[in-house]
């Protein structure tokens, strides 16, 4: 019979291992590329030291010279916050009472929600990957009707996710957190909730429920943001990639000057481009013109690409259209106190009941964050 005891057990000693993996396969080839390690985690923060610059230690000199001045490395010190990486499952109570005399349909009912909360998970890790940490999904730039918003962006995976829509003043808002988007236009593009918003939204910003400013510092942060890690790009180059105005004109000459110049002037070797879809097509299309090939598949990502001086070239949704990222991801580590795994309460209970609601609820939980230890080894060639 099921009880609530062995429910929590197949969670622990089944799921939970199965769940991990599936979250940290397949998300991107990007984020498969890079390391994951609790080497550089402290408490609550990640705290890394970098080197500033070429270490000079290893010199020539006359064979009845002075030997050289010991060189000191000049560091810089990163330290973070983790971020708070959660998802949830729920189970009501009378799905579990008809189940309880069966296993399989408990099975099939836990399988249901897992298959939905990792889809779920690795959308939304994917599209951390590329924000700047803030969490903002889009713009609103005018009201249509009571229900419907005119936005800056929109994508169908916005339908039936739960946002915040935080107004120009957001001391004044009172129902625009917490709503349900019901349907998108992409053509229009606007975005439909499933109530009436009293709030004035207009030029307000939207995010996924509870995320503002707490997600994962991504590459919008790396190529976008005045500041990384505590550190202003302008008075310390070293957080500052390398960017290049493409002049809206992409040739396989500016594609190959930004690799170039990478190696050259920050000793750094680009092992990934990333863009979106629309401009991996556009790269292709200027390769063909002198390759005969220009799809393959790569055996270690498991998807196809198209490569550049044999770099492969990877698209990504979440990729705005406008830009092409030029990355080593050896320079890259997502540090984590820990794997995923199930929030307990004080008796080890995975499953709780949920307060006023007659059903249970499960949460899985990741402490987290993004660290690039060399922003100035990265590159974009933008406004394409």
């Amino acid at each position: 019979m099921l009880t609530m005891e062995n429910a929590d057990k197949a969670l622990k000693e089944y799921y939970l291992e199965a769940v991990s993996a599936q979250l940290n396969d397949g998300i991107s080839p990007f984020f498969a590329a890079i390391e994951k390690n609790a080497d550089n985690v402290y408490g609550k923060d990640v705290k890394m030291a970098v080197v500033r610059g070429t270490c000079g230690n290893v010199v020539a000199g006359a064979e009845d010279g002075d030997l050289p001045a010991p060189y000191k490395n000049r560091y810089l010190s990163i330290s973070v916050p983790l971020k708070n990486l959660y998802g949830t499952i729920e189970i009501s109570d009378k799905a579990m009472r008809a189940s309880r005399d069966s296993a399989g349909a408990f099975v099939n009912l836990v399988n249901a929600e897992m298959e939905g909360l990792v889809a779920s998970a690795k959308q939304n890790f994917q599209r951390m990957l590329f924000g700047n940490g803030s969490g903002e999904m889009c713009k609103i730039v005018s009201d249509i009707t009571d229900y419907e918003y005119k936005v800056d962006r929109v994508a169908d995976y916005f339908v039936g996710m739960t946002v915040d829509v935080v107004p120009l003043n957001a001391a004044s808002a009172n129902d625009s957190y917490g709503l349900v988007i019901t349907a998108v236009n992409r053509k229009t593009p606007s975005v439909t909730f499933s109530k009436v918003v009293t709030d004035v939204i207009a030029n307000g910003k939207m995010y996924p429920h509870g995320s503002k400013d707490n997600e994962l510092t991504g590459l919008g942060a790396i190529f976008d943001s005045a500041s990384l890690y505590g550190y202003n790009k302008v008075s310390e180059p070293y957080f500052a990639p390398y960017k290049v105005d493409a002049a809206k004109s992409l040739t396989e000459e500016k594609l190959c000057e930004v690799m170039d110049s990478l190696e050259e002037n920050f000793n750094s070797k680009v092992n990934m481009l990333i863009c979106s879809f629309k401009t991996r097509r556009k790269i292709a299309a200027l390769i063909s013109e002198s390759r005969r090939v220009v799809n393959t598949m790569d055996v270690n990502a498991g998807v196809g690409t198209v490569s550049v001086n044999g770099v492969p070239v990877y698209a990504d949704k979440y990729c705005p259209d406008d830009r092409i990222m030029f990355v080593n991801t050896d320079d890259f580590s997502l540090n984590q106190l820990c794997d995923w795994e199930w929030l307990e309460d004080e008796d080890g209970k995975i499953l709780k009941q949920i307060p006023g609601k007659a059903a249970y609820g499960a949460t899985l939980v990741k402490y987290a964050e993004l660290i690039c230890k060399k922003p100035c080894g990265q590159g974009m060639l933008y406004n394409l």
